[in-house]
């Protein structure tokens, strides 16, 4: 790890573990922001159980509990308090286990704190947590296993890392064959100036280390992991005066992307995908992403990639994947990844003006539906213009 990248954990270390006391002492609203995306009666009857100090010492900017989750191996990347990891531990159940990493102490030991209490409000015999003091860009040095993890989640924490490639890299490893990253982060309408990188405060408030959105896609492709795919994002404000003249014209959104460690040898033919209306929580239909949302019993025309994913992930059990001699669209062009952008999936959800980056405020983005018939098939595709 460079010396740089020490110097920046050491001071996120203080901010964290000594000068933050509750989400409230941050200096945006990301802790507290709207969200789109509502928690499942399970997962909502599991976050009522938490410790009120767990989730106080709270600093997350979106929800990441993904669906299918009993009898997962799951891996919390900056556990932080441990809130997430808790909502998890229920949801995986007595046959599953959740493992949370957090490189700052104090964290780590409010988390451990609570793992009896939990375990006594959850109703299981014996413990499914567990909570470990480490560097999420090098878990291997922390004795995380390789190859072992079914999901790998995180909450606002990879913005805080200098070293992105290295944490994307560490979480290809740990994962199985079709196990899944899901994560909320903040992100940066425009690549972060270097200059901003040198203020600690922007650091701690995940500003300074905000990945250019675009930069995420690229990163995680590299790596070998499948396409992301966006589950909600929503506009972060910056109410002091101070930090808003620091970072001039970057916009933040915070955006809940997923993406699949799969084989190297998959096919890339599209396919009919069926829900059977297995998954708890979400008996007559699954909303996989905001672009694909799969009603029980009905078949969807999905690209190769997303099949695969849908034959070797956790979900497999859950859909019925048929061959299509249909000819399913892939986007591409400058175009093709404007559905990955969290700050137009932010404008749709708040219903707000849509405009595809700062650089085009006197044009907004034209979202125009056109519907095209393939084989029967009805498919809407969005298009914009290049951000």
């Amino acid at each position: 790890m460079s010396q740089k990248g020490t110097s920046i954990q050491d001071q996120l270390k203080s901010y964290y573990g000594k000068r933050l006391k509750s989400s409230e002492d941050l200096k945006t609203d990301v802790a507290c922001s709207k969200t789109y995306v509502s928690l499942s009666k399970s997962a909502t009857h599991a976050m009522r159980l938490i410790h009120p100090e767990v989730t106080q010492r709270y600093f997350g900017c979106g929800l990441v509990v993904p669906e299918s989750l009993e009898s997962c191996s799951v891996l919390d990347l900056g556990s932080g308090s441990g809130r997430d990891c808790y909502v998890l531990s229920k949801l995986v159940g007595p046959n599953g286990h959740v493992t949370g990493v957090d490189m700052t102490d104090e964290q780590v030991q409010l988390a451990r704190k609570y793992i009896s209490y939990h375990q006594e409000k959850f109703g299981f015999r014996e413990t499914n947590i567990e909570f470990i003091q480490g560097y999420i860009e090098k878990l291997g040095d922390a004795g995380i296993q390789y190859n072992k993890f079914d999901v790998l989640v995180s909450n606002c924490v990879i913005c805080l890392c200098p070293d992105k490639k290295a944490v994307f890299a560490e979480a290809y490893r740990i994962l199985k064959e079709g196990g899944e990253m899901y994560f909320s982060d903040m992100y940066a309408s425009e690549p972060v100036d270097e200059k901003l990188k040198e203020d600690s405060v922007l650091w701690g408030e995940g500003l300074a280390g905000a990945l250019y959105w675009k930069e995420l896609i690229s990163l995680v492709k590299e790596l070998g992991f499948s396409t992301p795919y966006l589950v909600a994002a929503n506009h972060i404000e910056i109410h002091k005066a101070d930090l808003l003249q620091k970072t001039g014209d970057v916009k933040y959104a915070s955006g809940t992307y997923r993406f699949f460690k799969l084989p190297s040898d998959g096919s890339d033919k599209g396919a009919w995908a069926t829900y059977k209306g297995t998954v708890t929580d979400h008996e007559e239909k699954l909303i996989f992403d905001s672009v694909h949302t799969f009603e029980k019993d009905k078949a969807v025309a999905v690209d190769g990639e997303l099949a695969l994913v849908l034959k070797t992930s956790r979900f497999a059990s859950h859909f019925i994947v048929q061959p299509n001699d249909c000819e399913v669209p892939i986007k591409d062009g400058p175009q093709q990844y404007c559905h990955l952008n969290p700050f137009l999936l932010a404008d749709k959800l708040g219903s707000s003006i849509q405009k595809c980056s700062k650089n085009q405020k006197d044009n907004p983005c034209e979202h125009q539906t056109e519907v095209t018939r393939k084989c029967g098939e009805t498919k809407e595709l969005t298009t914009c213009a290049k951000s």
